[in-house]
């Protein structure tokens, strides 16, 4: 909330939103005179939709009465969207104006006697929203001024002798620091405790319950080498406090994360034990990591030179290589509890590796790796800020990190439950272990992260040496080259498709690399998934929708994912760019036609809901069916969509560690809720389940007709959802609850921790025990059902089979087709659900004669059948009859018989209401 005043001296209370496509009436609304002869003529629907930033300021009433939109290239089509910079940097001069940290203004409107107070809180708003952002520009007419109450924002731009633009126009400029500047940085005194004390307070209610009123006094007063506090300043006042420490346990974190990526926060030794761990099968584990990074390495001293050179007292290494990036295909993603000793590091769908011994050598060898260099990192201990000056949280770092010269990571520790804050939207989240105790999320930083020298631009074929050297271990390291290559030679695939390709690079060093192809299944997209949540269609051109085929950033510079797809989409002059994930069955091998190369820019794009489709009969319809692209049948697959209005948006992450146990139809149900959520990223979804996620296998295979289909979902929904790139999974049995500890135990031996327990398991057949009835004494239902039913807890005969999933009716079918259709014996089904008569169509349509088919029904707990309709019941019951298929109702299960071999059932007795009977069985 901030306060304005009118040109009369009236004060309004206002505050600022995102502007929202229903704002446009009110924007058209606030025009004037002064609009189009600064702005030009506007299509408001078309500049929001393709805008970077659009501010709306509301007051107390929810009124909008200011506007304002922000793109990445100058107004007034000035020059090539993709050329800005150069052509800045030719015309004016004392320019400082980069991609990273300039946007323009293409539009402000005010109510009028909120012009000047609006327009000053405006930028101050787009300066607090973007930290990165330095300068917002405006071109307009030489001939022409600014309204007169918005003169004071902006000042003139000084011409370069000789340019010729300053005749037809004038470049007017807003720096940062009139508005929102930095935020001074210095050492802690004991006089800041009545500053920070208020601060504290409001946002430490936790450690006030633990620690003394004088605590935050305490950290100030002492100070040493290993222990620092420091504040930042506004206005000669602390507005924000940081505690470090350099003493930090990094045997515990790699005990409980993931620091393969990070040489394991310890500094490179002769000694360190850098091996690479065996890989299990796909039967045993496989472990997807959404949030695993790239591997980065040290450049010697050359590069350190250039690197202190950039950013006062950042690291003295440097990187250059990425790891272990497997195509974007949905894994299976499961921990298998059979193999507790395989740790997320050892299953990754990204192994990744941290020294340049390991990437020079095949040798397989043994894990855990072990780190024999020092400490290699400092971690903050206690941190607050004034919520005004949040978004300035990362001034911290470069003071910090100038008082710990020889560490190059900050490392920080935040409890699962804590909200995100805005300092830790910077920090590499490491990826935890799944049996972690350690109860809290480790973030890291690299100083080199501090780096502002992060440029975006096409690739050459110069850059092909870099680019291999920053891909050379990835599994998809041949994609890349090979579709680089393609670019920089004929800039289109094999079908004529055009391609553009763009590096990344720091100090002259390629850091990142991105391919995408223009998108040409557009109008498939359109009608098979709800895209136009996130864009209106009707103002994209065909030649703006790209597909993104790969993206790779190394991970110091993970903050900067954002700005590098935001300078994709404009030098590509696209506005939007879709990502898909494939089913797992078509991964075959790496180099396929399907392989996109995984993204760690994932989590900065929004899951796309698939769309319920119509089946059209395309033959009657003739002339009158939809067109190909819509109505043809292709490979299903999990979109992901990133456009102009979403590359500044910040998803909120969620640290709270939620298990899902089951994959029943709710289990996935409540997980695709969760997953789908727009802005919100869940880092600690685990779902715990005896066969993992459902919908692995091969579309349209018979044994699934064991089964009747619920109809929730198929295996085209499973594929759209892609619930592998967002979910953690347990193959195992929950076996415990410990409710007050707050963990599952998986298989007797296997702990999980959580916050939150969603059960879910759904209901299952059970095997049922034999009543054990003599039926040589003629018994009757009426003497056994106090004994029935009671479930069976001894030795399962191999020929019985339960059928509950896919996985068991895949086993019953092979087993059938092995020991049964071209034999002689019966097969009994036993139950009273609907399901007893999808198993018998199953097993006619497998070859096995209805006359060698026994349908067991035992008595119903009610007067309801499964069926519950006249009509269908005699249907069924005459299809059965016509094929041969004995039916024998109210029978209870009395005894089975092994014969010789009690591993095997070959008879079964049956009680009934009357007289029991036997059957024998194959």
């Amino acid at each position: 909330m901030t306060t304005v005043t009118t040109s009369r001296g009236k004060t309004e209370v206002v505050s600022a939103r995102r502007t929202e496509s229903h704002d446009v009436s009110d924007i058209i609304s606030l025009f004037n005179r002064f609009t189009e002869v600064v702005f030009g003529r506007i299509d408001v629907t078309y500049l929001l939709e393709k805008s970077t930033l659009a501010l709306t300021l509301c007051n107390e009433k929810n009124e909008a009465i200011a506007h304002a939109v922000f793109l990445d290239y100058p107004n007034w089509n000035i020059t090539d969207q993709s050329d800005w910079e150069s052509f800045l940097r030719e015309n004016y001069i004392n320019n400082k104006c980069t991609p990273l940290n300039t946007l323009f203004l293409h539009l402000f409107v005010a109510k009028e006697e909120y012009t000047a107070g609006c327009s000053q809180e405006i930028v101050r708003r787009a300066f607090v929203t973007v930290p990165e952002l330095q300068f917002i520009l405006l071109f307009i007419p030489a001939d022409e001024n600014l309204e007169p109450d918005m003169g004071d924002v902006f000042e003139k731009m000084m011409t370069a002798p000789g340019a010729v633009v300053g005749t037809n126009f004038t470049l007017l400029a807003c720096p940062r620091h009139r508005y929102h500047p930095q935020l001074y940085i210095r050492k802690a005194r004991l006089e800041d405790y009545d500053d920070l004390m208020p601060i504290w307070t409001r946002q430490s209610e936790a450690l006030k319950q633990t620690h003394s009123e004088y605590f935050l006094a305490d950290l100030i007063e002492c100070q040493d080498e290993e222990n620092q506090a420091v504040v930042c300043e506004a206005g000669d006042t602390a507005v924000g406090f940081m505690s470090l420490c350099s003493q930090v346990n990094v045997s515990l974190f790699q005990e409980c994360f993931d620091l393969e990526p990070f040489h394991g926060l310890c500094k490179p030794h002769p000694e360190d034990t850098l091996k690479m761990p065996q890989k299990p099968s796909v039967q045993e584990a496989h472990i997807f990591k959404p949030d695993a990074f790239m591997l980065f390495h040290y450049l010697g001293e050359d590069k350190s030179n250039q690197l202190s050179q950039e950013v006062e007292s950042v690291s003295s290494r440097h990187f250059e290589h990425v790891h272990d990036q497997d195509a974007a295909v949905q894994k299976d993603g499961a921990i298998t509890i059979s193999h507790p000793e395989l740790l997320l590091g050892d299953v990754g769908v990204q192994d990744l590796k941290a020294s340049e011994a390991l990437l020079e050598t095949e040798d397989q060898g043994a894990f855990p790796q072990v780190y024999r260099g020092a400490s290699n990192a400092f971690c903050i201990r206690l941190f607050c800020i004034d919520e005004k000056y949040e978004t300035r949280s990362l001034d911290f770092l470069n003071y910090a990190f100038k008082l710990f010269p020889d560490k190059d990571f900050c490392v920080t520790l935040v409890p699962h439950h804590v909200p995100e804050f805005h300092l830790i939207r910077s920090f590499v989240r490491a990826v935890p272990f799944c049996t972690s105790k350690l109860g809290q999320e480790l973030y890291m930083f690299h100083r080199a992260g501090l780096l502002k020298s992060f440029n975006v631009r096409r690739a050459t074929t110069n850059d092909l040496p870099g680019v291999k050297m920053l891909v050379r271990t990835l599994s998809l390291n041949e994609s890349i080259l090979n579709d680089l290559k393609i670019f920089t030679l004929a800039r289109r695939d094999p079908d004529g498709i055009p391609v553009q390709a763009f590096v990344a690079e720091v100090l002259d060093q390629i850091v990142g690399v991105s391919v995408i192809r223009d998108e040409m299944d557009i109008e498939y997209i359109r009608s098979h998934y709800n895209i136009e949540d996130f864009i209106h269609f009707d103002h994209y051109q065909q030649e703006e929708h790209g597909h993104l085929y790969h993206f790779v950033l190394n991970p110091i510079f993970h903050h900067y994912t954002k700005q590098f797809l935001k300078e994709i989409l404009r030098l590509a002059h696209k506005s939007s760019l879709y990502y898909p994930i494939y089913p797992q069955y078509v991964e075959g091998k790496f180099q396929n036609p399907c392989a996109h190369s995984l993204t760690s820019a994932l989590h900065y794009m929004v899951p796309v809901r698939p769309r319920r489709q119509i089946v059209y009969p395309l033959e009657e319809l003739g002339i009158n069916a939809p067109s190909e692209q819509v109505s043809k049948d292709q490979l299903r697959y999990s979109l992901n969509h990133i456009n102009r209005k979403l590359v500044l948006e910040s998803k909120v992450s969620i640290n709270t560690r939620i298990v899902v146990v089951g994959a029943s139809d709710v289990g996935i149900s409540f997980l695709e809720t969760l997953v789908f959520c727009p802005r919100l990223k869940f880092n600690n979804l685990t779902l715990i389940s005896i066969r993992g996620l459902p919908g692995k296998d091969l579309l349209g295979s018979k044994h699934r007709r064991f089964l009747i289909n619920s109809h929730c979902f198929n295996d085209e929904d499973y594929a759209q959802m892609s619930l592998c790139s967002w979910v953690n999974v347990v193959v195992g049995k929950m076996t415990g609850i410990n409710r007050a500890a707050k963990y599952v135990v998986v298989s007797k031996e296997q702990t999980i921790p959580y916050d939150y327990l969603v059960l879910c398991t759904g209901q299952k057949y059970q095997v049922l025990a034999p009543t054990g009835a003599d039926i040589s004494k003629l018994p009757t239902n009426r003497e056994v059902t106090s004994k029935w039913p009671q479930r069976y807890t001894g030795q399962v005969p191999s020929n019985h089979f339960t059928l509950n999933d896919d996985e068991d009716c895949l086993k019953a079918t092979h087993w059938l087709k092995e020991n049964v259709v071209n034999s002689e014996g019966n097969v009994i089904v036993y139950g009273n659900t609907i399901d007893i008569y999808t198993t018998v169509e199953t097993l006619l349509s497998l070859g096995i004669s209805g006359s060698r088919i026994h349908l067991v029904q035992p008595p119903l707990s009610s007067n309801v059948t499964c069926l519950n309709n006249n009509a269908v019941e005699g249907a069924v019951e005459e299809a059965l009859w016509r094929a041969g298929v004995s039916v024998h109702r109210d029978s209870i299960l009395a005894q089975w018989g092994g014969g010789d071999s009690p591993a095997l059932i070959t008879c079964a007795t049956f009680t009934t209401d009357t007289k029991p009977f036997r059957l024998q069985c194959s």
